[in-house]
């Protein structure tokens, strides 16, 4: 959905998970006039619902907490996906969630390299800053250059056009696709899709605000070529079969993850005297 201006979005992400007993729903938005105020363009917050009354039991704040959660998500993809060996990782971004999926990458694979394009000089030497502690080699690059060679791509843009082309992927190339999660956004080529083995955190999602939704409608690609990633964490389906198989991982992000981790910061929260009871 809109904002009141016609670049801001604002959406609403409900689920449910019996055995846990989690209830709810995230919303939130993008607001890029926000800058103007000094606050970030992003925001989300979290409600969870008694499972027994449907009563609010609480409100998070998900900004600091999505980026996590969205980079978890990604770790989690990269470990089933990418070559075991695989120790250079390029980055399309520079912004906050590009630093998250980088540190989360660097838990789950040796990284030897870092390659980051970004729009400015000055993100780029902020990301650069942000990630001195990892001891990891760094290096600014263009588009191009951050994808060639990379055993790993994370792109995490709100771009509504294509960036990354086929031809400068490496077959073996694990993709972590971050930054489309509404109609329109793309990061990727569609023929780079169609050449890959693909794998989303939800199909049908996937192909209707991810970056799956442009091939789709290309009829470049089917429904039924994407694997849901839960399916290879299971053991049910299969991740990379070989080292030249191109993956590609779809994330648009689910609200289960986002009831989760609230559910998971709330039960600390109360075990440590932090969370703030209001009468409703």
């Amino acid at each position: 959905m809109r904002g009141t201006a016609e670049s801001d979005l604002f959406a609403v992400k409900a689920g449910v998970e019996k055995r846990h007993g989690l209830v709810g729903f995230k919303f939130g938005g993008y607001w890029p006039g926000n800058a103007t105020s000094g606050l970030p363009p992003h925001s989300s917050n979290t409600v969870l619902l008694d499972p027994h009354t449907g009563y609010p039991r609480a409100l998070l704040s998900g900004r600091i907490v999505n980026l996590y959660r969205t980079a978890a998500a990604d770790a989690v993809a990269v470990d089933c996906l990418a070559r075991k060996n695989a120790s250079v990782l390029g980055v399309i971004g520079g912004g906050h969630q590009a630093e998250y999926e980088i540190r989360a990458i660097a838990h789950v694979r040796e990284l030897a390299l870092i390659k980051v394009f970004t729009r400015s000089r000055e993100r780029g030497e902020w990301i650069t800053r942000q990630l001195r502690d990892l001891g990891i080699d760094i290096r600014l690059t263009d588009a191009e250059g951050a994808v060639r060679g990379s055993d790993i791509v994370v792109t995490a843009t709100p771009s509504k056009a294509p960036i990354v082309r086929s031809d400068w992927v490496s077959d073996g190339t694990h993709i972590s696709a971050m930054g489309a999660d509404t109609q329109g956004k793309q990061e990727l080529f569609t023929d780079l899709v169609a050449r890959s083995r693909l794998f989303a955190d939800d199909v049908q999602q996937s192909i209707a605000i991810g970056e799956f939704q442009h091939a789709h409608r290309r009829n470049d690609i089917a429904s039924a070529a994407i694997c849901p990633i839960g399916n290879v964490t299971r053991g049910v389906a299969l991740g990379r079969t070989s080292d030249a198989d191109t993956t590609i991982f779809d994330s648009s992000g689910i609200a289960i993850q986002d009831l989760a981790i609230a559910a998971a910061i709330f039960e600390r929260a109360t075990a440590l005297g932090h969370a703030t009871r209001i009468d409703f």
